[in-house]
């Protein structure tokens, strides 16, 4: 799933090419949106609100998009060729002189008055790139609840927004703690630090390919996510993967203290 840098290149590429531009062509392939038709309408602006996309249009109208795990924008200049999937995939297309953004396989899609947004964003926790971020207020949010297992408090996006599987794994590798560890096992000055650094990396890889160990080598971007038997960067030891609120958490038994699933047998 796209994580809240890759969304708010998203919203900064949709920008750059609607906002401020009359729309020539609206096509909109879902049921509930066939017949709306938003030609002749001016995109005001294109924002993220953690992985959420908001598309807001004159006439006080907000496209509300999610990708989830599988949805992409394209962005095409007017007679590019489109290059994202199938056309059965496609299903927002919105157009005017110069450019085509083309939503493909978007599992979330609607038209709301954006007067009633926080009807779909209201939930989230501050926005690590976004002018809420507050991080007295998302370590408050995570310390919530002590008894919860660290990776599991990060990703829920009520507690801070714009984070995924990728950060997760990285930021409780920088903490040196496993993602089962209960969020109140922590050291006190451990949660906002971390909230701390989750902002620092989201807003460094914002505008570069992601990297999280300040390694330029091929391979070494990222310390243990996608790392499953593979050296630790930092101690050599196999990088160890198990399932987490079922999706895959990556960890080093060494350089990480904590509770983990037990090693499955040897074959």
């Amino acid at each position: 799933m796209p994580e809240g840098d890759s969304i708010w290149r998203a919203a900064t590429r949709l920008h750059a090419a609607l906002a401020g531009r009359e729309l020539l062509r609206s096509d909109l392939r879902v049921p509930r949106l066939a017949t709306v038709d938003l030609t002749g309408r001016t995109t005001l602006d294109v924002a993220s609100r953690g992985k959420h996309l908001l598309t807001r249009i004159e006439g006080g109208l907000t496209l509300h998009s999610h990708l989830r795990m599988d949805g992409a924008w394209h962005v095409f200049a007017a007679r590019e060729k489109w290059h994202g999937g199938p056309a059965h995939e496609i299903r927002a297309i919105l157009g005017t002189a110069d450019h085509t953004a083309v939503g493909y396989r978007l599992p979330v899609l609607e038209l709301l008055r954006t007067c009633d947004e926080e009807r779909v964003v209201g939930h989230l926790g501050p926005d690590l790139l976004g002018p809420d971020w507050d991080p007295g207020k998302a370590a408050a949010n995570l310390l919530a609840s002590p008894e919860r297992p660290l990776g599991e408090a990060l990703v829920d996006q009520r507690n801070l927004a714009g984070l995924g599987n990728i950060y997760k794994a990285e930021l409780c590798f920088m903490a040196q703690v496993t993602p089962w560890t209960p969020v109140g096992a922590l050291p006190e000055s451990t949660v906002p630090r971390l909230a701390a650094a989750a902002q620092r990396l989201l807003a460094a890889n914002k505008d570069r390919p992601r990297n999280t160990t300040g390694i330029r080598r091929p391979g070494q971007d990222l310390f243990v996510y996608g790392r499953a038997r593979r050296p630790c960067l930092r101690c050599g030891t196999p990088i160890r993967e198990a399932p987490q609120d079922d999706r895959p958490a990556y960890w080093c038994p060494r350089c990480q203290s904590g509770p983990a699933p037990s090693a499955p047998p040897s074959s």
